[in-house]
């Protein structure tokens, strides 16, 4: 697959977001068992939300939050598993990046999931901190400059 059969698009239309909220419930809650309360958060009404497309079918997902002067809060970054690993994860974030750095956002922060941190350290984030648990799942703070 190449990537440019992926197309990333804001998810503003209802059906777009609850395309991405379908995702995030495959993965998160059903494949990873976190509590629906968790996943599904009060942040979800002010962020910006990111869908990727792969030939015609929600493919994966993201969003960032305002989380200070400047700081972008990157968060429920999901690709379908049998996607995985094609570039669609890569798109969103470099999508939610230049999308936030073209609002004048110049820096951004996540929680990866430890079994992510290698894809973020790949995208240019730094490890911050000690690792810990979020929803039962190990986590580690990462920065970037956008």
């Amino acid at each position: 697959m190449s990537a440019v059969e992926i197309q990333v698009v804001a998810a503003l239309s209802h059906t777009e977001l609850e395309a991405a909220y379908a995702i995030r419930r495959r993965v998160f809650i059903v494949e990873q068992h976190v509590p629906e309360e968790i996943e599904l958060d009060a942040d979800d009404g002010r962020a910006f939300h990111a869908l990727a497309i792969r030939g015609g079918q929600a493919a994966g997902c993201g969003r960032y939050v305002e989380h200070g002067p400047g700081e972008i809060k990157i968060g429920r970054m999901a690709v379908l598993r049998e996607l995985r690993r094609s570039g669609i994860g890569r798109a969103i974030l470099e999508f939610l990046m230049r999308t936030a750095r073209e609002h004048g956002y110049r820096r951004a922060i996540l929680h990866a999931q430890l079994t992510a941190e290698g894809f973020y350290l790949r995208q240019g984030f730094t490890p911050v901190g000690e690792i810990f648990d979020e929803a039962g799942i190990p986590h580690r703070a990462m920065r970037r400059e956008l």
